[in-house]
């Protein structure tokens, strides 16, 4: 099978890329694995796309900002007794061009071609704009 569907998510009080690692390292260490994970009641039901090489991709103050691969999907059951879908990341965090994405709730799928493509590597390590800035050029095109 050659299809492969992404997955987008809110960041929720996330204030950067950096935050967003941090807040996972922190999760990691309470984790048997130490990978971090995403956990949402719904199953996707395009599971097999996705863990084609399938990523979610965060949106940080309304814009896309990074992603991470997804590994795989394991069923958890909460402490209420609801089966749940723990969505296991790659640790690594991979910086992506910048794109707006208006509020949703949960997680959507992303088509691989709608994705934004990842920084270059010389520009993983420099200073990321403004986020004001960065939204603006955004919203009118320019990333």
């Amino acid at each position: 099978m050659d299809k492969r569907v992404n997955l987008v998510k809110l960041s929720v009080g996330t204030e950067s890329v950096e935050s967003l690692m941090a807040w996972q390292e922190m999760r990691r260490r309470e984790l048997p694995e130490g990978l971090p994970r995403h956990v949402t009641r719904m199953w996707p039901k395009r599971e097999a796309e996705i863990l084609n090489g399938g990523s979610i991709y965060w949106v940080i103050k309304g814009l896309i900002q990074c992603r991470q691969r997804v590994l795989r999907m394991d069923e958890v059951t909460g402490e209420d007794g609801i089966r749940r879908c723990a969505i296991i990341l790659d640790p690594d965090l991979h910086r992506t061009l910048t794109a707006p994405k208006r509020p949703f709730q949960g997680w959507r799928y992303l088509k691989t071609e709608d994705s934004p493509a990842d920084l270059p590597a010389g520009k993983q390590k420099e200073e990321p704009l403004p986020l004001e800035l960065s939204q603006a050029l955004a919203e009118i095109g320019v990333i």
